[in-house]
């Protein structure tokens, strides 16, 4: 028998959404230095061990508005389960999460209800508070370094609006950075499929 216990640790009100824009980062320390400029603290690197999971049925290259994805994370010894369901676009969703005790034990219960592992993730993430915004400064293996930025708004807000604002953010740093569209568990998928597509030709 397995045993899963869970503590609520967030639960948006009314339906509000978490709505982030991400950026691929060339220069990480010429980065950190302008949001320091800005007063934007980060914390010291933490790990984040993820494994992502999708409903049976879906695969990369589907969209993903409306649909609801899971997330197992251990972070300093930490497991948290995360639900996430893209509203307007990837990066504009409604979001669950709650700490979890044993992570094998969820892992069987999403299998179970039908849910399917997809990518796993490891990054080391810094995070600080900018103007009411959360700022992660992410280094993810096997893909370089990004800079994150998110706010939790009303779902009377349009992420898209959001994010409009969250990339002025961005841009006011004076820092050279790429706008990334997709989540990490979509740019690993691409990555490890271009790189299978390239064996199979050589």
């Amino acid at each position: 028998m397995l045993v899963c216990s869970l503590l609520v640790t967030h639960e948006p009100a009314n339906n509000d959404h978490e709505v982030e824009a991400k950026y691929r980062v060339d220069d990480l320390q010429r980065l950190i230095t302008a949001l320091a400029r800005r007063q934007v603290v980060l914390t010291e690197p933490s790990v984040q061990d993820d494994q992502a999971y999708a409903p049976a049925g879906w695969s990369y290259g589907m969209s993903k508005v409306g649909v609801p994805f899971a997330r197992l994370r251990t972070q300093e010894g930490r497991h948290l389960f995360t639900v996430k369901k893209p509203i307007d676009n990837e990066m504009a969703c409604l979001e669950h999460e709650c700490v979890i005790l044993d992570r094998h034990a969820m892992h069987a219960a999403l299998a179970t209800m039908g849910w399917v592992p997809t990518v796993r993730i490891v990054k080391h993430r810094r995070t600080g508070d900018w103007d009411g915004a959360t700022v992660c400064v992410d280094v993810v293996d096997g893909l370089g370094a990004f800079v994150e930025v998110e706010r939790v708004v009303s779902s009377q807000h349009s992420g898209e609006q959001v994010q409009h604002g969250l990339d002025a953010m961005i841009r006011s740093l004076g820092v050279p950075v790429l706008r990334v569209v997709d989540t990490y568990d979509t740019l690993i998928w691409n990555l490890t499929s271009a790189a299978v597509g390239t064996s199979a030709r050589v």
